[in-house]
């Protein structure tokens, strides 16, 4: 049994007359607490931006099912993790809208399918030589670039705080759906409220890369491609518009070389005749080319270019389909080294958007040459806004036989103050008090954590041993997948210092002591003020000091241990300096924060001889670092000589030397 699924909470519980006298005072101090806390403004940020997902700001739909605030906490912490280097906002959103929409296709899989069911009773086309499936991208992993996909647009949206569009794809042979950037080049085609590129919509695709799953994702994504062609139909009335008001007006016989040098552009509607593939012999490289042969409704033909890596777009064409080209690139058939029946040939150019109008070939139908005067079909040719409040609507959460709440999809914070009997799934995130751990218990420890309601004890089962690192006083913690029961008597990661989107930047003169949550300031070392070094020995797994003799070995933390590994460690105390304002405090710290500070090994030092030991201190003079302090005394003292030094009220929890 792991540790984190097996957790209980005690809670002391006032008279109902204190907790009316206390309560608005609780409330004022609650939202202070978030107004202070960057971490969780932007946990509430976050979660208003995934709802907009949704279109469902009142968090009570269908859609946002399992949208708790303890999710997104989790998964804001797994990508800091897997971003140990500092993350933006950016990187969070697009992490927590993949993590979601992969939560979602999980867990409604019918439902988004039903879209792709419904519009495969009017697939009739064969499907292209090179088509792959959404399902063996899975299964395989890989993706060549030739490899074509005829695909359904499930969802179309953008990553919240940036303006990065997205296309969620199915197909008609899959179970799987998959999430594919889309090129900028396609951005006007998504952007607006009736935007082409939306629900429903059928594309190919080709030339995509594949970007597999990484420590923050857990699903593979398609990166950007320019080789994209959107389906049309014309059976449909929106379609046939598009192309009566589009594409009727130019005919090839109308384009001018004249007018198009002089920024005039075309959009051109015509049949595909004829692809033909060809090698370009350059002095230095051999160019591939595709020669596409168009025929519009006049019968005139004319040569559609692919050049080089554009190729690869005539494995989305099939002979007989209609093409429709807006803004093609029409060069001279002079200059593009060619012979074509018309001065003219077009190009696949930055601005050109390519439609598709596929060829169905009847049961009752066979293959016969067809003739310039053949026409397909009988339509006519042609951030993060902080005061945006959300208003949430009553929450229902399952209850089971005991009548145990689950609250882990509840959708805000739970607060000490609103604990009761037979809750679980409950998570919290408040400041260490105090540590226990329990008599004649080795794996079984008790944390008292504060948030601004007020404080209760967390008993931590472990299914070993402690194997959470090190915690100590002043430290915020964030702890889910508890349960709360009622006694008889009623009783941070390196990226976060890296990520200026999850901590507020302070003024070494400004941090206050009676503020729970690090601070983090920008500092720099003075150990000529005051400077103390010492190599000693701490528990491997909770990162405290211990005491050796004879036979035992005692931790500060887990009291007496067996075979126990211990290591090496700095106790390092040294005066934190604010050159603008010339404050100065005294802080000590441990473990890999001492390291990071001294930028040597406990190991390393201790092999020094005594007198570069002794000038050691003077290479660190003036260096720069960002450090995140927490108040390691409550009420004026330390409990259970946990903290090295009485006298010394400031940690260092984390460093990050400035360049």
């Amino acid at each position: 049994m792991e540790h984190r699924d097996y957790y209980a909470c005690n809670t002391k519980v006032g008279s109902a007359m204190d907790v009316d006298h206390c309560q608005e005072d609780q409330q004022k101090e609650k939202e202070e607490e978030q107004e202070e806390d960057p971490f969780l403004k932007f946990v509430d940020y976050a979660r208003s931006e995934l709802l907009s997902l949704e279109d469902d700001q009142n968090g009570d739909g269908e859609g946002s099912d399992g949208l708790g605030w303890s999710w997104i906490v989790s998964r804001i912490l797994k990508t800091c993790v897997a971003y140990s280097s500092g993350v933006t906002p950016a990187i969070l959103l697009s992490e927590l809208s993949q993590a979601w929409s992969e939560q979602r296709r999980v867990g409604a899989p019918k439902k988004r399918l039903e879209l792709i069911s419904h519009l495969k009773k009017n697939y009739r086309r064969t499907k292209l030589p090179s088509t792959v499936t959404i399902d063996s991208i899975y299964e395989k992993n890989f993706l060549s670039l030739n490899s074509v996909l005829e695909a359904v647009i499930i969802d179309a949206f953008v990553l919240p705080g940036t303006n990065i569009h997205m296309l969620t794809l199915g197909d008609y042979w899959s179970s799987n759906i998959i999430d594919v950037y889309l090129h900028r080049r396609f951005y006007d085609l998504a952007g607006l409220q009736n935007g082409i590129l939306k629900r429903g919509r059928e594309i190919f695709l080709t030339g995509c890369y594949l970007r597999t799953s990484t420590g923050g994702s857990g699903h593979p994504r398609l990166l950007p491609t320019e080789y994209l062609v959107i389906l049309l139909d014309e059976n449909q009335d929106d379609d046939a518009m598009l192309l009566g008001a589009q594409f009727c007006s130019d005919s090839f016989s109308s384009i001018s070389l004249d007018a198009v040098n002089g920024g005039a552009s075309c959009s051109l509607y015509a049949r595909i005749e004829k692809i033909e593939s060809s090698e370009i012999q350059r002095k230095f490289e051999t160019l591939q080319r595709k020669q596409v042969t168009l025929v519009d409704g006049d019968g005139v033909k004319l040569m559609f270019f692919l050049w080089g890596e554009q190729i690869l777009l005539a494995n989305l064409f099939r002979v007989g389909s209609m093409l429709a080209l807006d803004k093609p690139y029409v060069n001279s058939s002079v200059d593009c080294d060619t012979e074509t029946c018309k001065d003219l040939c077009l190009e696949y150019g930055s601005e050109t958007q390519l439609y598709l109008v596929p060829y169905i070939q009847h049961e009752e139908q066979v293959c016969v040459t067809l003739t310039p005067n053949h026409r397909h079909g009988s339509r006519p040719l042609g951030s993060y806004n902080s005061g945006q409040d959300l208003k949430f609507s009553q929450v229902s959460l399952p209850r089971d036989s005991q009548g145990t709440i689950d609250f882990s999809n509840y959708p805000f914070r739970s607060f000490v103050v609103d604990l009761r009997n037979k809750m679980n799934g409950i998570s919290l995130y408040g400041v260490v008090t105090d540590i226990i751990k329990e008599n004649d218990q080795q794996t079984v420890f008790s944390l008292r954590i504060a948030d601004t309601s007020g404080e209760i004890w967390t008993k931590l089962h472990f299914a070993r041993f402690w194997s959470l690192g090190r915690v100590s006083f002043g430290h915020t913690v964030y702890v889910s997948g508890m349960t709360c029961t009622m006694s008889k008597q009623k009783c941070c990661l390196p990226a976060l210092i890296n990520s200026s989107c999850l901590h507020k930047l302070s003024r070494l003169s400004d941090i206050s002591a009676q503020t729970s949550y690090a601070q983090v300031c920008r500092v720099w070392l003075d150990p000529s003020e005051y400077f103390y070094v010492n190599t000693i020995f701490s528990h491997s797994l909770c990162g405290h000091f211990v005491k050796r003799s004879d036979r035992l070995v005692e931790c500060s933390f887990c009291r007496t241990i067996y075979d126990a590994r211990i290591v090496r460690t700095f106790h390092l105390k040294i005066t934190l300096a604010d050159k603008d304002t010339g404050t100065k405090v005294l802080a000590w710290c441990t473990g890999q924060t001492a390291m990071d500070l001294l930028q040597i090994s406990p190991e390393e030092f201790n092999e020094l001889p005594e007198d570069e030991q002794v000038m050691y201190p003077s290479s660190l003079e003036n260096e720069r670092f960002m450090v995140a302090l927490v108040n390691c005394k409550r009420n004026g003292c330390v409990i259970d000589g946990l903290s090295p030094d009485d006298s010394i009220s400031w940690e260092i929890t984390r460093a990050y030397k400035c360049e």
